[in-house]
């Protein structure tokens, strides 16, 4: 199989730019060389508009009308797939703190059980409601600093800032976990390791590579489906992260095969499919794949933002609307996939109810154990009153 990758909406570590709020990636894939075979096609096309590369943005919906029906001509005989993913620059900004704040492997305040099964949604959900744009800035701007001294200073005052709006969370117990979670990173700050080392290290929490996560996991279950064993991954060439995306594909590349459980009620983290080839970067210039696969990413945006769509590409897209995946990273998304799970679960047996009763009690043990020992913890929590 074959993969064109591109993206849209790059703006890298600056994810408060209000004209590009989402990140944005598209895949096509099919089962032929569409470099190859679709060169002289694609060449056609563009003679008919004048112009020496099909490049979406620049033609405009109009101009696109034009070529409509030698694109739908196309799709048709490579026999096409589209993939679409989206993340929501700000709701990165506040996963990457939950992530870094509320993992009980390093933050000893938080429950296990808190963390490590769905109900770290509804801690995150909970944890969103504590935060305002500035706040949001503060947390962001200490993620991806790396100065050490300037990264800490910051992550305290957003620790205390939206400690000090704890009660704006109507359960008792949340308001419990999230205090003492906040106050012990007060005491512990280094222990969070909460920023980055160096520039480099910085591109891996962009919401460049988290989105590009989705596009190889997309790409695996696409690999799966069509059973290809030596798959061809050409990614839209760009100088700042394309070293990063392959340190990446290489690192998951290692884990083809293999599952891992990421707590109890949570989807395993599945490799199964992974590519274990090389993934190639080419510019757009050159490569008629990566020319197609502009041209899909950016309509299937223009529709994600319920713009207008001139009829004659209608077909274009309606026909790869059955077989599209979507993949959105947002606090909307979690929300929604989330409340449905949990409405929908059975009622627990007296023997669950036990077990689970079990569970949280020595869960809590062991987070009292380890919050007792915070001479300060006091302190700091009527300091902030």
């Amino acid at each position: 199989m074959y993969f064109y990758v591109d993206e849209s909406g790059h703006t890298g570590a600056n994810i408060f730019d209000d004209a590009q709020p989402i990140m944005y990636y598209g895949v096509l894939s099919s089962q032929l060389n569409v470099d190859d075979v679709a060169r002289n096609a694609v060449t056609e096309l563009r003679e008919i508009l004048g112009v020496k590369r099909l490049h979406a943005n620049e033609l405009g919906m109009g101009r696109l009308v034009e070529i409509s029906k030698g694109l739908i001509h196309l799709q048709e005989n490579l026999d096409m797939r589209f993939d679409f993913h989206t993340l929501y620059k700000r709701d990165h900004a506040l996963i990457c703190f939950f992530d870094q704040v509320f993992d009980p492997g390093v933050n000893s305040a938080v429950p296990w059980s808190s963390y490590l099964s769905p109900l770290r949604y509804i801690l995150l959900l909970k944890v969103a409601h504590l935060f305002d744009i500035e706040t949001l800035k503060k947390a962001w701007s200490a993620r991806i600093q790396i100065n050490e001294e300037l990264a800490t200073k910051e992550l305290l005052d957003v620790c205390k800032t939206i400690l000090e709006r704890i009660e704006v969370i109507p359960d008792k117990r949340s308001r419990q976990i999230i205090s003492d979670a906040l106050v012990w990173v007060l005491e512990n700050p280094q222990e969070v390791q909460y920023n980055p080392k160096s520039k480099r290290d910085s591109y891996w929490i962009t919401p460049n590579l988290i989105g590009f996560q989705q596009v190889m996991f997309s790409i695996a279950l696409r690999i799966k489906e069509g059973k290809s064993h030596f798959p061809v991954i050409v990614v839209d060439q760009q100088t700042q992260f394309n070293k990063t995306q392959c340190s990446l594909a290489k690192f998951y590349a290692q884990l083809s095969g293999r599952q891992y459980d990421l707590g109890t009620g949570l989807p395993k983290m599945d490799f199964t499919g992974m590519p274990i080839t090389p993934i190639r970067f080419q510019s757009g210039l050159n490569n008629v794949g990566l020319e197609l696969v502009d041209i899909y990413l950016w309509l299937f945006k223009i529709l994600f933002e319920k713009k207008e769509i001139a009829p004659e590409l209608h077909s274009l897209l309606s026909s790869l609307m059955s077989s599209c995946t979507y993949n959105e990273i947002s606090l909307s998304a979690i929300e929604k996939r989330w409340t449905e799970w949990f409405e929908n679960l059975p009622e627990p047996t007296p023997e669950q109810w036990e077990f689970g009763k079990e569970i949280i009690k020595n869960n809590e043990r062991r987070r009292l154990d380890a919050i007792a020992t915070s001479k300060n913890r006091q302190k700091l929590r009527s300091g902030l009153k």
